[in-house]
């Protein structure tokens, strides 16, 4: 819209007389913050006193400005907690810095450069510029000089800007003539934004004014579709750089999408476009309605307080919002925990539906721009090319039309006659693959009353959202599109609920909506075939899924029920009893899509925490499973589960865990696995080793084909087991009782550190110990006994390095640590000791220590599963007390889901029996709680007490009873 000159002038009216404005309308009472005329005053007498001495004027000027700053500032964060009000804290800090440097100018001019008064000006810049500021933020100035200015002018800024510097600020400057300034907002757009903004402080306002009116001619004018295009490709490509999503559950508070620079962007635009100072013109001008203005109130309002706490409490610029600072926000903003919900998880929820209603005036405003702009300025190129009109009708409909690729209603009055028109703009999208017209997203999230019980039970409504999910083209796009427009909250109140919800851990990287879309997509992913590199067997189950639909529902409903007192799984079950016949499925569909809610955790617990090489593990979880086709769609519905929490949670290693347990499953459920075949397999894998080995001597190849026990020979792929028969002899060669092999694996994610010892009780925790003093995380540790009574035991730790040449040196220092350890080379206290207590941010996490022993898990073993806050060293304290219990660990399964560590062990006593007595188990789970809930330095001294060099091997017979332990 090209405004006429007088109402340009009209509206652009002078910064100050703005600034005073928007601070008269929040009704701050500045005198709470400072006493301006007693500094004033202060200063004056002190610039008499000090006359002639510059030094001595400088520095104690500096340290009154600092106090005034130290002791405002603290003014404004008392204020803040008591009024809850960001904004005004904002404006209480800038209004506390113009004042400060209005002082310090006055000096500057006045005292130690006299005859420079009226001279320059300064004014602010960024969001200081907005008379806003945070307690951490840069002070952006603007130095404005006449086009010829004496060298005491440039001496006068550089003394302002060393005191500014001193107190501790920083300052980002420029001083510039009016002229270069213009000149740089030519070919600048991150000048010409900056100057967009500046609000005069002090000096010579007519610089200011000169400036102002420049700006306003030589710039703006003609050019808002540039500045439009260059502002939003700018917001997209910090979008990209921050994750491109708005549900990250430690999200930038400033930066991010949704965030305070959106808002800014908006502001941006406005003011460059429609030459308006302030949001609430945006009203009168027809853009936003009262209540959209109302919500730019109130989201800049919240995330300013945010951003202030956030300060404040880290006491910097600290603009992401971790988990370590946010249960104190939470807290300081005064949300309490609720049924289901904590108080740290509300308030993110709040935080994450403000981001939303960020998004969704965006839509608003650039709607409003491209109708503005199709009407005033056709035929432009670039991104606003768009804006012009050219409509075509949507063959099969009535009520869309297409324009420039996009689609919109085909007139206002579409979703008023028919409200299935909501739901049918995104089936007939997915459909043509028209992008979206702001237009009509903005004229839906203005509708959303319009989706009622009445719409919700609609068969063809239904029908329609059932055909989107199920698309064979790009549902989670659709899907993403309708949850950002507010529309599939409505259209299913219970996703509604868990719109924004986060949750409080390390694990989850997205919301819960989030989460389900990005497991949509996940599986839209594998349907298309497009995964076979990271799901070679989901890829090649899919098509053979006799219930497509089914699937699909269930994975989109699979965590619909988070947030409730009752467990999600069971919840989520009761809710999709509901909805699936709303959605036109079967009875038998909706049967199936409940179990799998109810089961959608099982399949990547089993095969993460449980021995899969014990037969009953295959057995229980078959008894659970029942059919083949369940087990297929299980398997599908856990990868998306996964591979949907967040970048880098998904591996191949979990993807060859949940693979194992497939095929033994389904060879179970299709009638295999007998003692007979587990024999016949064993017999069969030992001779092929013995075959494998034919360039050796027949004396070797006897001897190192029969070291091994079934448990091994089922478990232990046969390249693997070459590779351990030339590593065991290669270390019989050099006489070596201590030797290390290790490998990297890409595709798995993992690093594996093969350790040859005698055999010893407290193997496995000194080999613990060693990887946490060397700052491995394990993620699987396999345990064999050769028949002459050595330990053959492989740890898989986490992959750090992407490159294989820097993962192997580091899995070659690990290596050397552990056999440094276990030769005694190194005690295990002293090198635990350099490394820090915890590489995790999980100081802010409270995971209640938890030991369960069950004899029903397996048939030789008992089982024990701890659960606890995950830390540096504890996997080693956890084997070590197990070695005190006199208990010999014959397999473990370490699992880490973010801060939350789930480590499960086999184990028996040393005759070999299960722990039956109550007495026993007792003292077992009191030892192990109390290691977990111990300080860590005292169970690392102790765990490592223990473990001396391993000399000798444990007596034979103990090896013997060890030796039926499967991996």
């Amino acid at each position: 819209m090209q405004m006429d000159r007088h109402a340009r002038q009209q509206s652009a009216a002078g910064n100050e007389q703005e600034s005073r404005r928007r601070m008269a309308t929040t009704e701050i009472d500045f005198s709470e913050i400072l006493d301006v005329a007693a500094l004033r005053a202060e200063c004056e007498a002190l610039a008499r006193e000090c006359s002639g001495n510059p030094d001595r004027l400088k520095s104690t000027l500096l340290a009154i400005l600092k106090k005034a700053s130290l002791e405002g500032r603290q003014r404004a964060r008392d204020l803040l907690s008591m009024d809850g009000g960001g904004l005004n804290c904002a404006y209480r800090i800038s209004w506390l810095q113009d004042q400060i440097i209005t002082v310090l100018y006055d000096v500057a001019v006045t005292h130690v450069y006299p005859r420079q008064k009226d001279r320059f000006a300064i004014s602010a810049v960024g969001g200081y510029g907005r008379s806003t500021l945070a307690p951490g933020s840069d002070i952006d100035l603007l130095f404005l000089l006449p086009a010829r200015s004496p060298e005491e002018v440039h001496k006068a800024v550089e003394y302002i800007l060393y005191v500014l510097w001193d107190m501790g600020f920083k300052v980002g400057h420029a001083t510039r003539t009016v002229e270069e300034c213009i000149a740089l907002s030519r070919s600048d757009m991150t000048i010409r934004t900056a100057i967009l903004e500046a609000r005069y402080i002090c000096g010579k306002q007519a610089l200011e004014h000169e400036l102002e009116d420049r700006f306003e001619k030589e710039i703006i004018l003609g050019t808002g579709p540039e500045f439009i295009a260059a502002k939003l490709a700018e917001r997209d490509d910090r979008h990209r750089k921050a994750g491109d999503t708005r549900y990250l559950v430690e999200p930038n508070v400033k930066e991010g999408k949704g965030g305070l620079r959106d808002l800014h962007t908006l502001f941006w635009i406005s003011k460059y476009y429609y030459h308006v100072r302030d949001p609430a013109e945006l009203v009168k001008l027809g853009v936003l309605s009262k209540q959209e203005y109302r919500l730019f109130q109130k989201a800049e309002d919240f995330l300013w307080a945010v951003r202030c706490h956030m300060h404040f409490l880290t006491g910097k610029a600290e603009e992401r919002l971790s988990f370590d600072i946010q249960p104190d926000i939470a807290q300081a903003l005064g949300y309490h925990a609720r049924p289901g919900l904590s108080a740290v998880e509300r308030f993110m929820k709040h935080y994450f539906l403000v981001a939303k209603d960020v998004g969704d005036l965006t839509r608003i405003l650039c709607a409003a721009l491209e109708d503005q702009q199709a009407k005033d300025t056709p035929g432009l190129s670039g991104v606003i090319s768009r804006f012009t009109h050219r409509v075509r009708k949507i063959p099969g409909t009535i009520e869309f039309v297409e324009d420039r690729g996009r689609i919109t209603f085909a007139n206002p009055d579409v979703l008023k006659r028919d409200p299935i028109s909501i739901i049918r703009l995104f089936h007939v999208a997915d459909i043509t693959g028209l992008e979206f017209h702001p237009d009509a997203l903005k004229r839906v999230t203005r509708s959303l009353s319009l989706i009622d019980n009445d719409l919700r039970e609609n068969e063809e409504a239904n029908r329609l959202f059932l055909s989107i999910l199920t698309s064979k083209r790009d549902p989670a796009l659709i899907l993403r599109r309708m949850n950002e427009a507010g529309v599939l909250g409505r259209f299913i109140p219970e996703f509604g609920k868990i719109v924004s919800m986060m949750q409080f851990n390390m694990y989850h990287h997205y919301t819960v909506d989030e989460h389900l879309l990005r497991a949509i997509e996940v599986l839209s992913e594998i349907d298309k075939g497009k995964a076979t590199d990271i799901h070679p067997l989901t890829v090649k189950l899919m098509p053979g899924v006799e219930d497509r639909d089914a699937l699909y529902v269930a994975v989109l409903l699979h965590d619909i029920a988070k947030g409730r007192q009752e467990d999600h799984s069971v919840a989520g079950a009761k809710v999709a009893r509901k909805l699936c016949p709303r959605f036109g499925l079967s009875p038998k569909q909706t049967e199936l899509v409940v179990w799998l809610i109810e089961e959608h955790l099982i399949m990547s617990m089993v095969a993460q925490t449980r021995d899969l090489n014990d037969r009953k593990t295959i057995t229980d979880f078959a008894d659970r499973v029942q059919s083949l086709e369940r087990l297929k769609m299980l398997l599908i519905l856990t990868v998306c589960d996964i591979r949907a929490v967040g970048p880098g949670v998904w591996n191949g290693w979990k993807g060859q865990l949940l693979r194992t347990l497939y095929y033994e499953t389904e060879l179970l459920l299709a009638g295999g696995f007998s003692e007979v075949s587990r024999n016949e397999r064993a017999k069969y894998a030992s001779e092929a080793l013995f075959a494998a080995l034919s360039d050796w001597s027949e004396k070797d190849r006897r001897t190192y084909a029969g070291l091994h026990y079934q448990p091994y020979l089922l478990s232990v792929p046969l390249e693997d087991q070459v590779r351990h028969a030339h590593f065991i002899r290669q270390a019989d060669k050099n006489r070596r009782a201590l030797a290390t092999m290790v490998r990297t694996d890409s595709f798995h994610a993992i690093t594996e550190i093969t350790v040859l010892a005698p055999d010893h009780p407290r193997l496995l925790a000194v080999i613990a110990g060693a990887c946490a003093a060397a700052g491995a995380n394990i993620a699987n540790a396999q345990i064999f006994t050769t028949s002459d009574g050595r330990a053959l035991d492989t740890i898989h730790v986490n992959r750090e390095f992407t490159a294989d040449e820097d993962e192997m040196r580091r899995a070659a220092t690990i290596g050397k640590m552990i056999e440094d350890v276990l030769s005694g080379r190194k005690r295990l206290p002293e090198v635990i000791a350099t490394r820090s207590k915890s590489r995790r941010k999980n100081k802010a996490f409270v995971i209640p220590p938890s030991v369960t022993l069950s004899n029903t898990l397996s048939n030789k073993f008992t089982v024990i599963e701890v659960e606890c806050l995950d830390r540096t060293g504890l996997l080693s304290e956890i084997t070590a007390a197990l070695s005190d219990l006199s208990l010999d660990i014959h397999s473990a399964r370490i699992t880490t889901f973010g801060e939350k560590v789930i480590d499960t062990f086999y184990v028996t006593d040393l005759v070999g029996q299960k722990i039956v007595s109550d007495s026993r188990r007792a003292s077992v789970t009191s030892r192990l709680k109390a290691v977990m809930t111990a300080g860590e330095e005292e169970p690392r001294e102790r765990a490592a007490a223990a473990a001396q060099p391993v000399a000798t091997a444990r007596p034979a017979a103990a090896a013997e009873k060890k030796a039926g332990s499967p991996a």
